[in-house]
């Protein structure tokens, strides 16, 4: 008689298990409540808790991988922005004479840096230059607002989590660091050393990061999954057009011109660097002997500009340009 209960009860809980609700929406999981060995208990479908994803069968699953390198360098671009811009403006507002140029580019560099290690170090695991991640799968990973699931067609199940943890919050989190590290700094050195300017010019830098800090952060809450696609071609992109409109503003037509001024080496290797950035960002290094020999390209666009620059004469198109021609 109680092997027929046991028997009884056994299958009642069997077929409970079996005609459980399936979890529904692309990101609801089951959130583990209890484990004891081999017993694991989960909750209902819900959302899951930040630094975790579902997986396959719809449980919430720890983020315990490594970042690829890819990840690495999206977030290399990320912090690059901010950097980039502060130095834009520092050399757009302090003007040819200007001694407190190097200094502020410097400050920029120290506070990005350090912005960057405090990142990592509050960053799960805590107090260690390391950060634990789950794996971008697809792009809505990165939007996974918009795959909240609504059975009845009335009632929503809110499951929205960060599913790419913890490529989309730690870029804000880097962001805020850089604006109060650069509040905290940058105006006591430009008071210091921009005596050239004049009062009115002293803080245009600083402001103008006030801007651009903002815009970022929206860029990154909206478009950070196709940022995360499309970084590879925008440094690319960008880094030949912004060389390419250097040079010619600078009237470089040989190599003469461009090794006179070491400030145009800078310039020159710089964009060096954020093409050889690009193509390993686009090649991912997967097959290194295949990849690798795709860097000899890097100084390919400048060569090309010095060797059709005496056709085109970027001189005297910016001479025509000014006199309204």
């Amino acid at each position: 008689m109680r092997r027929e209960i046991t028997q009884s009860l056994g299958a009642w809980v069997l077929f409970t298990v079996d005609i459980q609700p399936a979890c529904l929406g692309l990101y609801c999981g089951k959130t583990l409540l209890f484990k004891n060995g081999s017993t694991e208990i989960y909750g209902e479908c819900g959302v899951c808790p930040r630094g975790q994803r579902t997986n396959a069968q719809k449980y919430c699953q720890p983020c315990t991988e490594s970042p690829e390198l890819y990840d690495w360098l999206y977030l290399g671009f990320m912090a690059m922005l901010p950097l980039v811009l502060h130095w834009f403006f520092i050399e757009w507002y302090s003007g040819k004479k200007s001694s407190s140029a190097l200094f502020q580019h410097i400050t920029a560099l120290f506070e990005c840096s350090m912005a960057a290690i405090i990142t990592l170090l509050v960053s799960d695991p805590v107090g260690v230059l390391y950060i634990r991640s789950c794996r971008v799968l697809m792009l809505s990973d990165w939007y996974t607002m918009l795959y909240n699931p609504s059975p009845d067609y009335i009632t929503t199940v809110h499951c929205t989590h960060e599913a790419v943890y913890p490529l989309y919050t730690i870029v804000f989190i880097y962001y805020a660091f850089c604006l109060v590290l650069m509040m905290l700094l940058r105006p006591l050195l430009v008071k210091k050393i921009a005596c050239g300017l004049g009062k009115s010019d002293r803080f245009k830098s600083i402001y103008a990061a006030l801007y651009f800090f903002p815009i970022l952060t929206v860029l990154q809450a909206v478009g950070g999954g196709l940022l995360y696609y499309a970084f590879p071609y925008i440094i690319l992109v960008l880094s030949l057009v912004t060389l390419a409109v250097y040079m010619s503003a600078s009237e470089i037509e040989n190599c003469y011109d461009l090794l006179v001024r070491k400030k145009r080496l800078i310039v020159l290797f710089s964009h060096w660097l954020l093409h050889a950035y690009g193509i390993i960002s686009i090649s991912r290094v997967d097959k290194l002997e295949q990849d690798l020999p795709l860097l000899a390209l890097v100084p390919t666009p400048a060569l090309f500009y010095l060797f059709t620059a005496k056709f085109t004469e970027p001189s005297r198109i910016l001479s025509e340009g000014a006199n309204g021609h």
